[in-house]
């Protein structure tokens, strides 16, 4: 089949096609694959899944070759963070389980070493206490340490946090409801390069965009979401575009990103329609190659776009 014979959405060019060959071997796929996560300096890709008996880590390259997998201390990862720094890369994995790792962000070394727990385990949060999470969906952490906490997908705590190197506080925005800059299910986050965070606000049916510095409010989108809310926020390689998953309809939608300034409105320049039932949940994008990677609940797999 050729994708040329794939009509294009509203007359559009197609922006990406489906890399046929990744994963070279489905067969890893044996769980519920929830987040995925490309480390583009070293070309690796970390697929989070959840599911009895099953490893929850896996590692493939962007190949599609799998290396290898890890299970400890993972309970249901929901989100999934590779971060490089000049001297080591490390996983960060948003654990939304409800046993005794649960309600935590942690951080792994790449081989699934445990590295640094932050919240607290086993505990679900109580939106007084910063570090008491309820099932944190998604997690960014910059060079510097500093992280970004969408916290959560419980729907207990509907709040953004940030956090210095040494996990404490610097701000903390969001409660519960339909306001400006009130969250319901803030289900994942991003940075772009000009200072702003990106917030998929899924149950408003929103994205809301903050201030990294201050936490102010400077804007929102909702009227791409009308059919079904925002999963993901991701930036493409060159910050031109966002790439968001609707879970419900089982579509990519990729929006214009604005320059420095005003958010205005959104506007969804292509989308990618994905096969019924598949239901793209995290989406993460290769830095250095373009390529789009979808976590998949609904088909229980990963798949990986490349830019045409």
């Amino acid at each position: 089949q050729t994708f040329d014979s794939i009509p294009s959405w509203k007359g559009q060019q197609q922006m990406y096609k489906l890399d046929i060959g990744w994963p070279k071997i489905p067969e890893y796929f044996t769980g519920q694959t929830f987040c995925v996560a490309v480390d583009s300096l070293h070309g690796l890709v970390y697929v989070g899944q959840r599911g009895d008996n099953v490893p929850k880590v896996l590692v493939f390259s962007e190949e599609g070759y799998f290396l290898y997998s890890w299970n400890n201390t993972v309970e249901m990862p929901h989100g999934i963070f590779v971060l490089n720094t000049a001297t080591d890369s490390s996983v960060w994995i948003t654990d939304v389980g409800t046993g005794k790792y649960g309600h935590t962000v942690k951080q792994y070394n790449p081989s699934g070493k445990l590295l640094q727990v932050v919240g607290t385990p086993g505990n679900a949060g109580s939106s007084l206490i910063p570090l008491q999470f309820d099932q944190p969906a998604e997690v960014f952490v910059e060079e510097s340490g500093d992280m970004y906490v969408v916290d959560g997908d419980g729907g207990m705590n509907n709040r953004l946090l940030k956090l210095s190197n040494d996990y404490q506080e610097i701000w903390l925005t969001g409660t519960n409801g339909t306001g400006i800059g009130q969250f319901k299910i803030p289900h994942s986050v991003t940075l772009d390069p000009f200072g702003r965070v990106w917030v998929a606000d899924r149950d408003n049916k929103r994205i809301q965009v903050f201030d990294k510095v201050t936490g102010e409010w400077l804007g929102s989108w909702s009227s791409c979401f009308s059919e079904d809310g925002p999963y993901s926020v991701r930036f493409t390689a060159n910050y031109k575009y966002l790439i968001v998953a609707q879970l419900n309809i089982n579509r990519l939608a990729i929006l214009a990103a604005p320059p420095v300034g005003s958010i205005r409105d959104c506007v969804i320049v292509n989308t990618i329609q994905l096969a019924d039932e598949t239901k793209p949940h995290l989406v993460d994008v290769d830095m250095k190659s373009g390529a789009i990677y979808v976590a998949e609940i609904g088909a229980q797999q990963v798949q990986k776009y490349i830019p045409l």
